[in-house]
């Protein structure tokens, strides 16, 4: 609808509307016609801008504060602006160069500090609250499994994953194992799964265990139970990082105290804003939710620009910066791509080199 719209606007009026909220992004005041008539660069009188100024008002894209004779864009009007009068670049070298430098990926680096080093860093270089979701570990691939005996027939798992981070389950059997059989699983499933996710391994041993003969029936009868458990499905896991959330207390449109608990209440909870990223990373390229488009309260006052990232062909989460809605949004979506591109070429990296 926003998109017909803008197509529907003459090139004076895009360009009248492009100049209005370019200067309310820069310092948040309300926008006067004989501003406009200087800024636009346009041959026409403070009387006819106000004439236009009027249709936009009456379109839902700009609006009158009742302290001023000057408009803002509403959330609409962004919109508009974000999705077809704004003239994205390409990141800048030295940003580019920065980011570079700030997520280095290394065999030694564990997944968690990359992504603790990527909210850091967008909430650094926007001045807004970085995101960024955690992948689930089950999306690595399993590096090797180990098994320590406990009391009362439970067994600690140790799994070890490509991304170094490092899970420990404890499995309850019905019967205690010895040294001897858990060291004769550890061996069965590290040199036949390693290098595979949970997922894929859960699958290959419920395969496995369909066929009478199987390698795993006849070697492994006393410790199916033990290698079906490892690899169950563990219920939630997912969680989000968030940095610089206090960036957004400098912010006018946010400083209303009411606002700013319910904005770091949600920051706390984390469920909502969670679910807000998912989203975001089910979708491919960069999202933007402008005010209301999120469909959280909390965030009602605030822009949310993302984009997925993954690797070797699998998306695993998303990054992404929440901020007022007057934002640079034209230096704020490519700081976000970029580091979202950065950040899946850092995984993959990680995942050839490991």
């Amino acid at each position: 609808m926003t998109h017909a719209l803008g197509h529907d606007l003459d090139a004076r009026t895009r360009r009248l509307l492009r100049t209005l909220i370019a200067q309310y992004l820069v310092d948040g005041e309300p926008v006067g016609s004989r501003t406009l008539s200087r800024s636009s660069g346009l041959d026409v009188s403070p009387a006819t801008i106000r004439n236009i100024m009027a249709d936009l008002e009456e379109a839902g894209l700009v609006a009158s504060p009742h302290t001023s004779a000057g408009r803002v864009p509403t959330p609409r009007g962004l919109r508009l602006f974000v999705d077809s009068l704004i003239e994205l670049q390409p990141l800048p070298q030295d940003e580019m160069v920065r980011l570079q430098r700030e997520l280095p990926s290394g065999p030694g680096g564990s997944t968690m500090d990359l992504l603790g080093n990527v909210s850091n860093l967008l909430s650094a270089m926007t001045r807004f609250a970085g995101v960024v979701t955690v992948p689930r570990q089950a999306d690595f691939p399993l590096r090797h499994i180990d098994f320590v005996p406990l009391p009362d027939a439970q067994v600690l798992v140790i799994l070890v994953f490509t991304d170094n981070q490092v899970q420990n389950r404890i499995v309850q059997l019905d019967k205690p194992l010895d040294s001897q059989e858990l060291e004769q699983a550890a061996n069965y499933l590290n040199s036949h799964f390693a290098g595979l996710r949970v997922d894929d391994i859960r699958a290959h041993l419920l395969g496995e265990l369909r066929e009478a003969g199987s390698e795993l029936n006849r070697l492994l009868a006393s410790t199916v139970e033990l290698a079906t458990a490892s690899f169950a499905p563990q219920v939630g896991g997912s969680d989000v990082l968030v940095s610089g959330q206090t960036n957004l207390m400098a912010y006018a449109e946010l400083s209303n105290l009411q606002r700013l608990r319910e904005l770091f209440d949600a920051f706390q909870q984390k469920n909502e804003l969670l679910q807000l990223m998912e989203v975001c990373a089910r979708a491919p390229g960069v999202r933007l939710f402008i005010g209301e488009e999120s469909g959280f309260t909390a965030l009602d006052g605030c822009s949310v620009v993302t984009a997925s990232y993954g690797a070797q062909g699998r998306v695993m989460g998303a990054v992404g910066v929440i901020g007022p809605t007057r934002m640079a949004y034209e230096r704020v979506i490519p700081v976000v791509q970029a580091t979202a591109g950065l950040l899946s070429n850092a995984l993959n990296r990680a995942a050839v080199t490991l």
